[in-house]
């Protein structure tokens, strides 16, 4: 984990390069104290496809518990009939 006070931020391509290399997110310190994090581009990326797939796994469990399912070969059937498969 790298931590860096919020006076570091003026040195931005060495920030920049540390966020890259490190490939997660950097914390920033204001007076001691958490205050922001920054990171590269991939890794948020990467952290916004974990949340939607956390997102929808959510829905599923929900739904599996409401008893919205349907059975594999019904749902198979019922798309190759609507396409003509």
């Amino acid at each position: 984990m790298q931590i860096i006070p919020i006076k570091d931020l003026k040195n931005t391509s060495d920030i920049s390069e540390m966020c890259h290399r490190v490939a997660e997110p950097v914390y920033v310190t204001k007076n001691g104290y958490g205050d922001m994090v920054i990171m590269g581009m991939e890794v948020y990326e990467g952290m916004l496809e974990k949340l939607n797939m956390y997102r929808e796994l959510e829905i599923s469990e929900r739904q599996i518990c409401e008893g919205r399912t349907k059975d594999a070969a019904e749902s198979l059937k019922d798309l190759r009939n609507k396409y003509g498969l």
